[in-house]
């Protein structure tokens, strides 16, 4: 293997000249670093990149832990980090996590990855866990609140947007709302959105109907239809339906033309995601769109802050997204 004192000896410099034209440093004569890049050429000589990176203390990639990677909703979320991060020069691994024990994996382990820094969705983390988010490298959270949290986090706009969404199915008419969600446990997707939705129905004077809050095992389109089919045959009355995904939301919809009920017509449905899919399933589903692109890049400029930071840490931010709301054809678009 050629080595750096290979390419020193044939281009007649030292050891310490040839570093400095590998790192590109300025205080180089340009006729001396032709020298060294043509004698780096005859000798086939390779950089060991990851060497350099581990000299200068940075490897220009961050690193990216989601629960799901063929979920709609974390590919589009992914998509929107990556694009943020090459428009900064900075490259991007993702790993998949989908369980708390792998969150927190992500998060210890970064550093040994070779990460500058990570970004962090935390579906599975709860509260009793935030002290683990004391770790000497970047971090920042996406997603949900967890709060006391001492790290950066940028949450989803999630009582706002469910109030929303809730009040658009008001105002279509909708008095019997069905919501449909995953467990209900302390502060997550499910519970913020379910406040949010209770909300919007108390600010409207209509009762909370306990049975109308379903919950399902997953948060994706067989459970969607499923749940559907056993709502309608078992005679629940409902005219609306508010879901806390969009992959929820589109299984209802088939589950509903399924039983034979026609939406929106008859029953009217709304998700939470706007991911690609919404606008091109019959019909087209009313979705709440937070925003991917606006919050990818407040995580990759905060995350990046951190790794830049040389002065005490400064105070840690919360960050919550901004969303609209998109009507389509389910709710009578």
């Amino acid at each position: 293997m050629v080595t750096i004192k290979d390419v020193a000896k044939a281009a007649g410099v030292s050891p310490m000249t040839v570093s400095n034209v590998i790192n590109d440093h300025p205080n180089v004569r340009p006729s001396t670093r032709a020298k060294v890049l043509d004698a780096m050429a005859r000798l086939d000589y390779r950089v060991n990149v990851a060497a350099r990176n581990l000299a200068k203390g940075s490897t220009g990639t961050i690193g990216l832990a989601v629960p799901e990677v063929n979920s709609p909703y974390y590919s589009r979320l992914a998509a929107s980090i990556i694009a943020a991060a090459e428009r900064r020069g900075l490259r991007v691994s993702v790993e998949q996590t989908a369980s708390r024990d792998n969150e927190l994996d992500a998060l210890s382990l970064s550093r040994n990855r070779m990460y500058d820094g990570i970004i962090l969705t935390a579906a599975g983390m709860r509260q009793a866990d935030a002290e683990q988010l004391r770790v000497d490298h970047p971090v920042v959270i996406l997603g949900d609140r967890i709060f006391g949290a001492p790290v950066d986090h940028v949450a989803m706009p999630n009582l706002e947007a469910s109030r929303a969404a809730t009040r658009h199915l008001i105002e279509r008419g909708c008095r019997r709302i069905a919501f449909l969600c995953g467990a209900v446990e302390e502060v997550d997707t499910s519970s913020l959105r379910l406040t949010g939705y209770r909300q919007a129905l108390e600010q409207a004077g209509l009762p909370s109907d306990p049975a109308l809050v379903q919950q399902v095992d997953r948060l994706g389109m067989r459970d969607g239809a499923g749940r559907a089919r056993e709502m309608t045959e078992g005679g629940l009355d409902f005219d609306g339906v508010f879901c806390v995904t969009d992959s929820l939301a589109i299984g209802v919809l088939r589950g509903l033309a399924d039983a034979g009920i026609r939406a929106p017509d008859q029953v009217k449905v709304i998700g939470f995601d706007n991911v690609t899919e919404s606008e091109f399933f019959i019909p087209s589903l009313s979705t709440i769109d937070p925003d991917h692109d606006g919050m990818a890049e407040r995580a990759v400029d905060l995350l990046i802050r951190r790794i830049k930071q040389t002065e005490p840490p400064a105070r840690h931010q919360d960050f919550i997204g901004d969303f609209s709301l998109v009507i389509r054809e389910s709710t009578g678009g």
